[in-house]
């Protein structure tokens, strides 16, 4: 196991967070805490607050109450772009790419939180802009050999398979250099040979660059093969936490998915 629970100090540490929309509570008193190196899964049925946990970490979503530190920082009402420049980055559920841009200038793209230059060197692309130019080419070329990208990349996204995409979504997320990284269902709409190749994927960024991992996944042959552990939401309230084998069993667990009750 790439981490050790009881030795470190969290990398994410979430407390007792609440987040209603209206009448509805998405989130209530969740806490969390992610170590460095581990692949912790988020699970529970449509609806459970999974995405919505995910918004409050980058910043989309403000949580009412609580709180969030990413390594000791506090994150509640930080703006997206601080929190992705800490180092949080974030793939997403609808594959949210320039179609009509190529899978090389996406991942250009996705270096943005990282790009220190003003606009008038970026005009002129002269000096320290075309160093950081050079330098995001570089990253996003490893990115697309680290993938298995080199054939398409500089095909137009939207002339792409979906399975395609979706692994340039992983990889644009990848180009913001993060020491956290937030996947939110990434094999939703795969058959079983693409669902492998990216199981294949995310414990290579895992072990290989040494990159921590929220996921968000509906799939739990997936799930359960490459999590460390797994933390289970039901309407909002977290409901059981452990590892595979553990929640496998959980009797509250398997009522919340299969909807049985209590005799």
């Amino acid at each position: 196991m790439a981490f050790l629970e009881e030795r470190s100090i969290p990398l994410l540490e979430v407390e007792k967070i609440q987040i209603s929309f209206g009448g509805i509570k998405a989130l209530t008193d969740f806490s969390l805490n992610v170590y460095q190196g581990e692949i912790l899964s988020v699970i529970g049925p449509n609806g459970a607050g999974k995405t919505t946990f995910l918004n409050c970490i980058s910043g989309i979503y403000r949580a009412q109450k609580g709180a969030i530190r990413f390594a000791g920082k506090n994150l509640m009402g930080m703006n997206p772009n601080k929190i992705a420049r800490l180092g949080i980055a974030r793939s997403f559920q609808n594959i949210a790419l320039f179609r009509g841009m190529t899978v090389l200038d996406n991942l250009l793209i996705g270096q943005g939180p990282h790009l220190h230059y003003g606009l008038l060197s970026a005009a002129l692309y002269l000096g320290w802009a075309l160093k950081e130019e050079v330098k995001g080419r570089d990253r996003s070329e490893e990115i697309i050999e680290f993938l298995d990208l080199q054939h398409i990349r500089k095909s137009p996204v939207g002339s792409l398979p979906y399975g395609l995409q979706k692994k340039v979504e992983l990889g644009r997320a990848l180009a913001m250099k993060p020491k956290l990284l937030l996947i939110d269902e990434p094999v939703s709409g795969m058959n079983l040979e693409e669902t492998e190749d990216m199981a294949r994927y995310i414990l290579d960024i895992n072990e290989e660059l040494g990159i921590t991992i929220i996921l968000i996944e509906h799939d739990m042959g997936l799930v359960m093969d490459i999590s460390h552990r797994v933390t289970v939401l039901n309407f909002g309230v977290k409901i059981a936490e452990g590892s595979p084998q553990e929640i496998a069993k959980n009797p509250e667990v398997i009522g919340a998915y299969l909807g049985e009750t209590e005799r």
